[in-house]
């Protein structure tokens, strides 16, 4: 139930003094009240003339900064931070849904709290890099030999128990929680094509089409995700398993909407998508190992199938044909691609982690996906 507007949060004291919202609970009755923000009409003057409308949100987005990135690093507000972060950013793209749903999309207020959240959390994630380190790299040899390590990386635990032990409601467990990407995969990439042609973007744009299926729907990347989701009984519908994704996930899927609304990180993102490119490959073909294993049908296996085949493709396009020719266009900031491509991997890594951790928690606890 919603608490009243004029209510106040109950604040408790963590050990070393800071204010902590008392429960998850707080956490969720912001962001339903968030979500009623984002359905009024004419939000921003409504903000502007009622403040209060806002107050309980406001309070707790302001203690969450400090305790998810600031000095606790408290995993609840991270997730609720994500999670409001990532309801603002989808309004980036079109979902085919109820048209007013993007009524605030150019809110002065929602951006002001996107900025507000970025603003922390970007500072903390920029914290576990050495700028200097990067700045004097020799970009070329960096990426190149990242890339080769990459193409097949070590086998590691989690690998092993995609691989050996992953049983088949994990298997399902692990659809669920990707679908929040798999199914609109690549379409935050379409942000960065737009603007002057040059042998640079026509190659990105290859790379796209080639996600798209070139225009088919039946070869769609999305459409081959969701027929696997279809092969083992899940919903289709894209966020259908929002509350089911981890804040790592959605920092990566919310790191990706900053890069590409914001030109200025161009090249940070493009080396970020060479990495993602390069390791793909490598990824899914855990993923088909494990559908093999249970015995599950092509279907059920076949966007890793396709994957695999075109990213071994897409990620030496990736290297070759935008990373280091950006490299060369942009001598100064060429440091920022080996950056992009760092950081997408700490960021990869850390959701990848999150995601198995999800996973045999519902498999020990016998929780089954709806």
């Amino acid at each position: 139930m919603m608490m009243s507007l004029d209510s106040k949060l109950e604040f408790t004291k963590t050990y070393d003094g800071f204010l902590k919202p008392s429960n998850a609970t707080d956490y969720a009755e912001a962001e339903q009240q968030f979500v009623q923000l984002l359905n009024l009409d004419n939000l921003d003057q409504q903000v502007r003339q009622q403040p209060k409308l806002a107050k309980e949100f406001e309070i707790v987005l302001i203690k969450s900064l400090e305790l998810a990135y600031k000095r606790v690093g408290d995993e609840s507000a991270r997730l609720f931070l994500q999670r409001i972060l990532y309801r603002i950013n989808r309004l980036n793209l079109f979902w085919y849904d109820d048209l007013q749903h993007y009524k605030n999309e150019r809110s002065y207020y929602l951006q002001q709290v996107r900025d507000r959240i970025e603003a922390v959390w970007q500072d903390w994630e920029i914290s576990h890099f050495d700028i200097k380190h990067y700045q004097q790299l020799d970009v070329e040899q960096a990426l190149t030999a990242r890339t080769e390590v990459d193409l097949n990386p070590p086998l590691t635990d989690n690998k092993r128990y995609l691989r050996e032990t992953l049983t088949l409601e994990g298997y399902r467990w692990l659809l669920a929680i990707v679908s929040l990407d798999g199914l609109v995969e690549a379409s935050r990439m379409s942000r960065i094509l737009g603007g002057a042609s040059n042998e640079v973007q026509a190659m990105l744009i290859r790379v796209l089409m080639e996600e798209y299926g070139n225009g088919r729907f039946n070869r769609k990347h999305s459409t081959f995700f969701a027929q696997m989701m279809q092969e083992v009984n899940l919903k289709t519908e894209p966020e259908a398993y929002f509350d089911d994704a981890p804040w790592e996930l959605l920092a990566s899927i919310n790191h990706n909407f900053l890069l590409t609304e914001c030109k200025r990180h161009f090249l940070r993102y493009n080396g970020g998508l060479t990495y993602f490119e390069i390791v793909g490959p490598s990824i899914y073909r855990d993923y088909m190992t494990a559908a093999s294993r249970l015995g599950l049908s092509d279907t059920a296996m076949g966007y890793w199938e396709l994957h695999i085949r075109e990213d071994e493709r897409h990620g030496q396009w990736m290297l070759q044909e935008v990373a280091l020719p950006l490299a060369k266009m942009y001598p100064a900031n060429a440091w920022e691609l080996v950056l992009g491509y760092d950081q997408e991997k700490l960021i990869g890594d850390r959701a990848g982690a999150a995601i198995i951790s999800a996973i045999q928690t519902a498999e020990l606890s016998g929780n089954k996906v709806l």
